[in-house]
């Protein structure tokens, strides 16, 4: 478990280069890059600058399937998970809000199967104020897995973790009142132990009331916070010596919302029956971007 990193160290690298004159021809320089007229990341006004440029508020009664798309599926999804993820039969919209819901299903004498589902959403974005509103299942015992993250759309070409992931919201339910922020990649993540984390952040009403979940993401740091931007959590500076390994955040990435059931971590403490039917509710995701 790593230590919030709270420096940001950040280095310019400036340089020109000549052709060699020709007869009279004059040589021609590149144009100077204009480091005073790039906005300062590190600003302490940066982000009131940015405007919302995409949005899901759950209105309705139905999941926009213009936003977002199912993944299914009952394979453990590389973490051991009990649940198979289903399309339409786990998820509802009502009330403002979109309904998650992981359920028991009794197959016959000591046979039961866990469903729930997984959305993922069509569009994706660089850099950016990621915000989640969402309410955690109740707490009834052990054995849920709920997150709210973020993937490399290159995640089909280059792999897991070499596409980054960028844990917005995780909460595991034998940890009660408790959450987790985390990023991943070849050089820090859980397959390692290497994986850059909060480690468990105190969040007493997670499981009653809704709370923002967000990330300040630029192409210096990755910053996580709830509820209010000024309340930051982790801080990811980008490596001062940069490359694919350490750094996979200079793409596109997409969201991801799901609740697993038991896993190698939501599993630990064993999966209690009495959890079941558990309903994470989510009020809206937004995104907004400093143009």
């Amino acid at each position: 478990m790593y230590k919030n990193i709270i420096f940001l160290f950040t280095v310019f690298l400036l340089g020109c280069s000549a052709s060699s004159p020709q007869d009279d021809q004059e040589s021609v320089l590149p144009a100077p890059i204009d480091i005073d007229g790039l906005p300062d990341v590190n600003a302490p006004d940066y982000w009131d600058k940015a405007v919302l440029v995409w949005q899901d508020e759950f209105d309705g009664n139905t999941l926009s399937k213009e936003n977002w798309i199912f993944e299914t599926g009952a394979h453990g999804w590389g973490n051991n998970e009990l649940q198979n993820y289903t399309e339409d039969e786990n998820v509802t919209v009502s009330d403002g809000t979109l309904k998650i819901v992981a359920k028991k299903i009794e197959q016959g004498p000591g046979m039961v199967e866990y469903t729930s589902a997984r959305l993922n959403s069509t569009a994706n974005y660089k850099y950016g104020r990621m915000e989640i509103r969402a309410k955690i299942p109740d707490h009834k015992g052990n054995g849920l897995w709920p997150a709210l993250w973020m993937l490399g759309t290159n995640i089909q070409t280059a792999g897991w973790p070499a596409c980054g992931e960028i844990d917005i919201m995780e909460y595991v339910s034998f940890e009660p009142n408790q959450t987790h922020f985390s990023i991943h990649s070849l050089a820090n993540n859980h397959r390692d132990g290497t994986q850059v984390t909060s480690g468990p952040v105190l969040l007493e009403t997670i499981e009653e009331e809704f709370h923002n979940y967000g990330l300040l993401w630029t192409d210096k740091y990755l910053k996580f916070y709830i509820d209010d931007i000024e309340n930051i959590k982790l801080i990811f500076p980008r490596p001062a010596i940069t490359n694919a390994e350490n750094w996979p955040f200079s793409g596109s990435f997409y969201f991801l919302m799901n609740i697993a059931v038991g896993g190698d971590w939501g599993g630990l403490e064993g999966v209690n029956d009495a959890i079941f039917p558990a309903v994470m509710e989510v009020d809206y995701v937004r995104v907004y971007q400093v143009k």
